[in-house]
Formats: C-alpha cells, structure tokens, sequence
C-alpha cells in the first residue's frame, strides 16, 4: 500500500476475510472516528473501507472483476496451475484468458 501511495494511486483492498463476515449490521455501520496516525496499514484500510466512499469503490468488484474468477473457476475449472515456473504460469494465465474471451464472444455473438 505504502508503494502505491508513493505512486499516487489511491488503493482500495481487502484487509482480510474477518471484515466480510460482519453481517448487515457491519455493512451498515459508520465509519467512526478518523484513523489515528499510528494505526497500523491493515486499520487503515478498514477505516477507509467502511467510509460511504470506500464502501461504493470496493462494491463495485462485484460486478466487474468478481464474475470472471468465478466463471474461470467454475465454468471453465481451472483451480490451480499446471506448469512451475513464472514464464511458464503466465504462458498458461494467458491461455485461460484467451478460452474465457473466446466463450465470452461465443455467447455474445448468439444473442
């Protein structure tokens, strides 16, 4: 975070599961006193996340990014990869990303 920060890139993450499980209740909480200086990076984070602003940023992973995961994971069950190595990986990242556009593609151009 701190890197991206240096970079001037405002970053909205997630800090952990335990901060999805708070029910409604934690969803519609405020954001409550500012974060103190000496608050480590992961409080931060939360603060940050539970502000209005925070809360609409970060929900919308739900309808952008989200959905492809669970398409390559389910659909297509690619759950872990095959090959060793960084250029090997990413050789094989690529060729999940190329089905999952290729489905995609089929699928739009049928409606």
């Amino acid at each position: 975070m701190a890197l991206l920060e240096q970079a001037h890139i405002e970053p909205y993450m997630a800090t952990g599961h335990a901060d999805q499980t708070g029910g409604w209740q934690a969803y519609f909480a405020e954001a409550g006193p500012v974060s103190p200086q000496e608050a480590t990076l992961r409080e931060k984070m939360a603060y940050k996340l539970r502000t209005p602003l925070g809360k609409a940023i970060y929900q919308r992973r739900k309808c952008t990014i989200e959905p492809v995961f669970g398409q390559t994971k389910e659909v297509l069950g690619f759950r872990h990869f095959s090959l060793r190595g960084l250029s090997k990986a990413t050789g094989e990242w690529l060729l999940i990303c190329f089905a999952y556009n290729l489905r995609r593609l089929h699928v739009l151009q049928g409606l």
